[in-house]
């Protein structure tokens, strides 16, 4: 089946499936990762407690993600898991003779997003020990495997997970990013003259500047306070220091 093929459109485009999970914490980190790209769906295989989904382990790594856990399903096969998928994609760090295509998250995934229709769509992932066995691979429409370090590619479940969970948000379109609190209003010329004018007496009364001999010391500091673009929380900063350098003098 090729990626580009039309497929019906879903309310819920995405389906995270779990093959013989055997750590509770990696199932809650999962439901984790899988919320904070805003995905819902969790199905899995067999895993290794028949009340994973309950388990404290869980419960605690899931961090805030229990609604996914009260959602998802246990059930005996992939062919169940897979049930209404239209295009299945499962995770490998090593590709196969033999089988579907292997393709990297980014270009596979913007491809994926592209097609005409949406795909109902399932990431499927295998046993943290042993990964996916080929038989489950055959049932997939190609592979994913995460570019990792060639001495080193070996990655925590959930953290493979969160990896193609953000791949595929972004293919289909991300998330704003909420912007920073405004920069409150600029000090107005008046207040970083005065400023100057205080930081001028502070200099004088500690001895560092010398008033018959001033040279360029107040226009260089005048110009360094202008490229600072001073906001009015700054001057008070400002004039509380020079207020102290002239408290401790006298």
């Amino acid at each position: 089946m090729s990626l580009d093929t039309p497929a019906p459109r879903t309310a819920d485009p995405t389906r995270f499936v779990l093959i013989g999970t055997s750590h509770p914490g990696n199932v809650g980190a999962t439901a984790r990762a899988m919320k904070v790209m805003g995905f819902s769906e969790l199905v899995l295989v067999r895993p290794r407690f028949a009340d994973v989904l309950i388990q404290e382990e869980t419960v605690a790594m899931a961090s805030g993600a229990a609604d996914i856990l009260v959602r998802a399903r246990i059930v005996d096969t992939l062919a169940e898991a897979l049930d209404g998928v239209t295009c299945a994609l499962a995770t490998a760090m090593t590709p196969r003779d033999f089988g579907p295509p292997t393709l990297s998250p980014r270009e596979g995934l913007a491809a994926l997003a592209r097609a005409p229709e949406a795909h109902k769509v399932a990431f499927v992932f295998g046993s943290e020990r042993y990964g996916m066995a080929n038989e489950d691979v055959y049932r997939c429409h190609a592979v994913l495997s995460i570019p990792t370090n060639p001495d080193y590619g070996s990655l925590n479940l959930s953290q493979a997970v969160q990896l193609l969970a953000y791949e595929w948000r972004q293919a289909l379109g991300g998330f704003d990013v909420a912007p920073r609190a405004p920069d409150a209003d600029l000090a107005s010329g008046q207040a970083v003259q005065g400023v100057l004018d205080h930081w001028e007496q502070a200099l004088t009364a500690i001895g560092f500047l010398d008033p018959k001999a001033p040279k360029k010391l107040m226009p260089r500091l005048n110009q360094l306070f202008n490229r600072a673009q001073l906001r009015q929380e700054e001057i008070h900063i400002l004039r509380g220091v020079a207020k102290a350098m002239m408290t401790r003098r006298g």
